[in-house]
């Protein structure tokens, strides 16, 4: 009885990290998003700056789409690196445009 309790357990330890996870990356989406509107508000952001970030963010959500179709609705360890990848590179050209003098 000990050991099924304790694997229940761990099942359900595993099952809410990885859900938490996948709220990250959701979160940090969502994050970015807001990043690039307030980037177009103050003018940090040209259009072009704009529009290729957005049209990245557009790529990263397709992608995040379809992984999740393939694995049942979730993401798998690989997929989740390979968007925290991409989200990360993303990050990385919202603050370059946002402080490389470029304004509107």
């Amino acid at each position: 009885m000990r050991f099924s309790l304790l694997g229940v357990g761990l099942l359900a330890v595993t099952c809410t990290a990885a859900f938490c996870q996948d709220r990250t990356i959701n979160q940090r989406r969502e994050n970015q998003q807001d990043r690039i509107a307030q980037g177009v508000r103050s003018g940090q952001l040209t259009a072009g700056e704009t529009s290729r970030l957005e049209r990245r963010e557009v790529s990263i959500n397709r992608e995040d789409r379809h992984m999740r179709s393939e694995d049942g609705g979730r993401l798998t360890r690989g997929d989740r690196a390979q968007l925290n990848h991409r989200l990360n590179n993303t990050s990385r050209s919202i603050y370059r445009d946002k402080h490389n003098r470029a304004r509107q």
